[in-house]
């Protein structure tokens, strides 16, 4: 694959300990210290009232941190095409799925199960901005923010494009069988590098898996199991403004180098 060359134009993150990039940005940088589950759930403006009380925590996670992304680029939600992605969807709706299911099928929500679909916070997204551009839905498992963020990367060379990756924690008899405990939402504007010069991406796909790193310091013990984390070290280095190169998993067995420059 010939080099990509993106600009990131804008970026949201929403979690419990950090709801906005300032302060993501602020503890990555060692300003402050994490806050311990500062927050439960989000409150995304651009839905509703009745939407955000309706919306699990997957879709508003989502949308929380899509939103912050959109307003730091200065660009229209509804203008953006946009990518959703998640190693594992909704798994808390998708455990009370099947427990419905096993004991009671009757009774199943029609509102939990139209959250179900992996697609969900896309839906909601565009339903929610009006935007009729296109959509994407990624999921990759341990790979998904490598091959998400490839996917964005082919579109973002000719326009501006939205990134929105999240995972929740499993539960029920989901943690068995996943590692996720904690709940993550990273989302970036990228765009044409002629358009936001200051903060490049330049990607290249190689063989073979080479895993993004793990840094115990910035993924915390609530957050190793969360694949969109993963984010994590590209986030800090551009919050540092620190040139350098990662590695992410874009899938089996395909590797993805990220040299960050501004």
């Amino acid at each position: 694959m010939n080099t990509l060359e993106i600009g990131v134009a804008g970026i949201g993150v929403w979690s419990p300990q950090w709801p906005s990039w300032d302060v993501a940005q602020a503890a990555l940088c060692g300003k402050v210290e994490a806050a311990a589950e500062a927050a439960s759930r989000p409150a995304p403006t651009l839905l509703p009232p009745a939407e955000r009380r309706r919306a699990p925590e997957a879709v508003l996670i989502a949308v929380e941190a899509a939103q912050q992304a959109c307003a730091m680029a200065l660009r229209e939600p509804r203008d953006l095409a946009h990518v959703f992605a998640s190693a594992y969807g909704d798994l808390p709706v998708n455990d009370y799925l099947c427990a419905t299911l096993a004991r009671a099928p009757g009774e199943i929500s029609p509102t939990r199960f139209h959250n179900s679909v992996h697609n969900a916070a896309a839906g909601y997204w565009a339903i929610a901005t009006g935007c009729m551009r296109s959509s994407t839905a990624v999921s990759a498992g341990d790979s998904t923010f490598g091959a998400a963020l490839l996917e964005t990367a082919l579109i973002a060379r000719n326009e501006a494009v939205l990134l929105v990756v999240s995972d929740v924690a499993a539960v029920g008899p989901l943690q068995d069988v996943i590692a996720c405990r904690s709940s993550f939402a990273v989302a970036f504007v990228l765009a044409p590098v002629t358009a936001h010069p200051s903060s490049r991406l330049r990607l290249r796909l190689c063989d073979g898996a080479a895993p993004l790193a793990q840094d115990a310091a910035l993924l915390q013990a609530n957050h190793q199991g969360n694949p969109a984390a993963a984010s994590l070290l590209l986030l800090a280095a551009l919050a540092r403004r620190q040139a350098t190169t990662l590695l992410a998993n874009a899938g089996p067995q395909l590797t993805l180098e990220m040299e960050i420059s501004f």
